[in-house]
């Protein structure tokens, strides 16, 4: 039987998600300017090194944050608990949605909150499941996901001009749901097994140490051993059976598309982060900690921000395209520092961020 996991805050929990939240910033920053290829080789590999990888911490957190917040009505089985449970994610859910869905309508289409709440909402119809129901659903989204990737032209409805970038049919009925489920950014198949993922190991005693350690090393050999098959993979497939570009689309650890590779992969790198991260928190925490951790704990109000402010200030200085990956990295580096300090300023006077208070209202309403 699992040991009850202490009601103490998880501070750790928030340190990852500042991190993976500067990440995304990296990413998106890059990709908003133009920049992701314009720089030095060292530089192109750090920007790649965050892409799709960033995302993946911050799904996996939600579904830890998930297990954790219901935990009580898992181990209790009443069922009145889980219906209050269930609506307090679906109501979240929803909010996310709507939110996300805003911000791709005033021209933000790399957003992930209209994705993460039908993950979540998705998710809350499955809190009572047993764990070894939880990993069967798990493998079988995996495969559909490789299934239909095999199947089915993954680029149907993106732009040919701007590939990736601009998704044509975004507001049909045919073109939404294909975006969502499919080949969009963050589609469901495979996206939410993150989610999922993340609800698995939030059932876990995250302040044994032990048990994290455990998590940590699993993490790091699952990838070492996902990037080495990757790299063997490619070359034997390429030797006789495959073209170069088909055995990319199979096998690579990239984002586009998600495969099981890719999964494997992120699925332990965001392992390694977040089990490190709560080590750092309990072995040396110090004012930076703190402050990246009150950061970590405002990351809604952050992720809107960044698209209106951030991205705005990037308009208002005509710095949208043909930029140099030197400056997107400087300018997410600044952008996430202003955050971090307006993160301690407003945490100073206040329990929670705004749009995180409006979250808590709306949900427990």
């Amino acid at each position: 039987m699992t040991k009850r996991i202490n009601d103490r805050r998880i501070e750790g929990l928030d340190l990852a998600r500042a991190l993976a939240m500067f990440g995304m910033f990296i990413v998106n920053f890059g990709v908003i300017t133009g920049s992701t290829t314009k720089g030095s080789t060292w530089l192109i590999a750090l920007q790649n090194l965050f892409e799709g990888r960033a995302s993946a911490v911050f799904v996996m957190l939600a579904g830890i944050g998930t297990a954790l917040m219901t935990r009580q009505a898992r181990e209790t089985k009443d069922s009145m608990l889980l219906r209050k449970n269930r609506v307090t994610l679906w109501k979240r859910s929803l909010l996310l949605f709507v939110i996300g869905i805003v911000l791709y309508g005033v021209g933000w289409t790399g957003d992930i909150l209209h994705y993460y709440g039908v993950y979540m909402f998705v998710a809350a119809c499955l809190i009572a499941r047993s764990k070894k129901m939880m990993m069967f659903i798990i493998g079988v989204i995996l495969i559909l996901s490789q299934w239909l990737q095999i199947q089915f032209n993954y680029l149907a409805g993106w732009d040919p001009t701007y590939v990736l970038l601009e998704y044509l049919d975004f507001w049909t009925p045919a073109g939404f749901i294909r975006n969502l489920m499919f080949n969009g950014y963050h589609p469901l198949f495979p996206w939410i097994c993150f989610f999922l993922i993340g609800m698995l190991i939030g059932t876990l005693d995250l302040t044994n140490r032990t048990l994290r350690k455990i998590l940590l090393v699993s993490g790091l050999l699952l990838v070492i051993m996902t990037e080495t098959f990757s790299t063997i993979f490619i070359k034997m497939t390429t030797t006789h059976l495959l073209d170069v570009e088909s055995a990319l689309y199979l096998f690579d650890t990239g984002p586009i598309p998600p495969n099981i590779m890719y999964v494997l992969s992120n699925t332990a790198s965001a392992i390694v982060l977040i089990m490190g991260s709560i080590y750092l928190v309990e072995t040396c925490k110090n004012k930076v900690i703190e402050a990246l951790i009150l950061t970590g704990q405002m990351s809604l109000t952050h992720y809107v921000g960044h698209v209106f402010i951030g991205i705005g200030i990037l308009i208002v200085c005509h710095k949208l395209g043909n930029q140099t990956l030197a400056f997107s990295m400087l300018y997410a580096c600044c952008y996430f520092l202003g955050c971090v300090i307006v993160s301690v300023w407003w945490r100073a006077k206040h329990r929670r961020g705004p749009l995180e208070f409006m979250m808590r209202k709306w949900s427990s309403s």
